[in-house]
Formats: structure tokens, sequence, C-alpha cells
């Protein structure tokens, strides 16, 4: 897995995670997001368009970035999932407590609220 960050003039963070996303590497997402939404007000995007597999692991740091963003004042997106990974997130409900957006363009663009 590789991840990289770029700051974004509105103080938006991209977070672009590739290749597996498992209970190897999860930790290393983990990490960087909590490193990212200690800032003021964390506006974080996870562009997942070049994950390849997540697991369960996975899924948790999604979550804990989220709680963590929330609790922030912030909030943490989802930008980009392949089939796989969007039907995941369906089915284990993160669609339903985070925004899942098909682009990280989108996800910028959305409305805050």
């Amino acid at each position: 897995m590789h991840i990289s960050v770029v700051g974004n003039p509105d103080a938006s963070v991209v977070v672009t995670v590739r290749g597996n996303l498992d209970i190897d590497s999860a930790a290393v997402l983990t990490t960087t997001l909590d490193q990212v939404l200690g800032g003021r007000t964390p506006r974080v995007v996870v562009d997942l368009s070049d994950v390849e597999f997540c697991d369960s692991t996975g899924l948790s740091a999604f979550v804990v970035g989220n709680n963590q963003a929330i609790a922030g004042g912030g909030w943490l997106r989802l930008a980009g999932p392949n089939n796989f990974l969007a039907d995941l997130l369906t089915t284990v409900g993160l669609t339903t407590r985070m925004g899942v957006y098909p682009t990280v363009a989108d996800a910028l663009a959305a409305p805050t609220g």
C-alpha cells in the first residue's frame, strides 16, 4: 500500500491510498489520518480510486477517522471507490455514516452540513 497527502488552498486535505488496505497496511492509514485530522476543523477526502482490496481493518480506519473528524468539527469523505469497495461500504452501512462520492472533485465540492 502507498499513501500520499496533498493539502488544498481551502484547508482540505486529500489522502490518496493505493493498493490493498488490509491488516498489514491499515495502521499506516490510521496514523496518517490521525496526523491530518489533528488540525483545525479537519476536512479530509480519502481517495480510494486505486484501492484494490479493503478488509475490516481498513473499514475501521474510516470509522475512527470519521469520528475524529466530526469531534473536531470537520468531516471525512471517501471518494472514488471501485465497485467492490462501493458495495462493501454500502453493505456495512458506512455510506449512511459518511459521505461517499464518485470522485475527489465531487467530494471536495459537496456542501458541508
